[in-house]
């Protein structure tokens, strides 16, 4: 089906279109959403999120190719959430509430290279989003150049320029932190 007819029958509520746009844009929208989750959200539950205010608001969307960009609008105001209510419960765990850090008590993970993966995903994630995003949809989601630039509406060279300054940053990061970058593909 053509993405267009997709999207303008999606528009009009038709419930089969709906589910075949969220299939064929579910992959590209969690890399954008792993870009902008704070760590200890899980990806499948704000995906989840995303897929709900989809089916609930697609037909407030007005001009069919528009819907990507609506899309990661969407994806990223899920993300910033999750991270304010993080914000939230860590104030509460603070001041005294009821809550208990979760997985303090979790096992350390088995393999050196699983922790640095993580550290070196964590560094990541402290890049600004200018950098991060592209970052992430390109080693994560595997997209390429021409496919960032259109997801984020900015020219090839932005990208390029944007990997590049976002990959020597981690690669500095992860240096620091005593990772080597070069068995993290970095």
């Amino acid at each position: 089906m053509d993405p267009l007819t997709q999207a303008e029958r999606a528009m009009r509520g038709d419930p089969e279109a709906v589910r075949a746009l969220w299939e064929t844009h579910r992959r590209w929208v969690a890399a954008i959403v792993l870009a902008h989750m704070p760590r200890d959200a899980e990806l499948e539950d704000l995906l989840q999120e995303v897929a709900v205010r989809v089916v609930k608001q697609v037909h407030r969307v007005r001009d069919p190719s528009l819907v990507r960009p609506w899309l990661r609008s969407v994806a990223i105001n899920v993300a910033r959430t999750a991270g304010r209510r993080r914000k939230v419960r860590m104030r509460i765990v603070r001041s005294g509430g009821a809550a208990e850090h979760e997985g303090a008590h979790d096992a350390p993970a088995p393999l050196a290279t699983v922790e640095e993966g993580r550290r070196a995903l964590a560094a990541a994630h402290r890049l600004r989003p200018e950098y991060r995003e592209p970052l992430i949809l390109q080693c994560v989601r595997g997209m390429s150049y021409r496919q960032i630039a259109d997801t984020l509406g900015v020219p090839v060279t932005t990208v390029e320029t944007r990997l590049a300054r976002a990959r020597r940053m981690l690669r500095e990061e992860l240096e620091r932190e005593g990772i080597s970058p070069e068995g993290l593909g970095a």
